[in-house]
């Protein structure tokens, strides 16, 4: 049987990429992630990885609680790596890379794509990933051949659901839409 892979967006972080490089979730950010626990609580247990920064972090832990789990931090599940910590800088990075596409951005961000991929595809179980906006874009252009950076917009707190069949990602169910700014 074909591994499910159920991706989470992290849930509103109190600050944005060019506000703080790893913040924690906003009061509206944990509500979202308690929702997100109660909705896939019926669908397991089953393994938990997520990102290691504590949006992703927080945003599993309601879920860890109610299966009594602990989530594996997963760094290949991680932020996409930006070419500065100067905040503003980073933010006009983001701002700029995601109007692109994989194939016009430098090997360096063309290998992290594949190592996302990778990873995903060698999960050989139903499996829970708490993750970013940019990684849940990653998935969902692999499944769909769709080089764009962006070619979804998963909102917080939001479930896409792949599997993976002979190596390769395909996608079952797109997240519901963000209807607010990435940055």
């Amino acid at each position: 049987m074909s591994p499910r892979l159920i991706l989470v967006r992290h849930g509103r972080a109190a600050a944005g990429f060019g506000d703080d490089l790893d913040p924690g979730l906003d009061e509206v950010g944990h509500a979202q992630a308690r929702a997100a626990a109660d909705g896939l609580a019926p669908i397991g247990p089953v393994p938990i990885l997520t990102s290691p920064l504590l949006r992703a972090r927080e945003t599993a832990a309601p879920l860890e609680a109610r299966w009594g789990a602990v989530a594996k931090v997963e760094p290949a599940v991680g932020e996409i790596p930006s070419p500065t910590d100067d905040l503003v800088e980073r933010a006009r990075w983001l701002e700029g890379l995601l109007r692109e596409h994989w194939r016009d951005v430098d090997r360096s961000l063309r290998s992290w794509r594949a190592s996302v991929v990778d990873f995903l595809t060698e999960l050989a179980d139903d499996t829970v990933v708490f993750t970013h906006f940019v990684v849940i874009n990653v998935a969902v252009g692999s499944a769909t051949e769709d080089d764009r950076i962006v070619c979804c917009h998963p909102a917080n707190a939001s479930r896409t659901v792949l599997t993976v069949d002979d190596g390769r990602l395909h996608l079952v169910a797109l997240a519901d839409e963000a209807s607010t700014e990435i940055l």
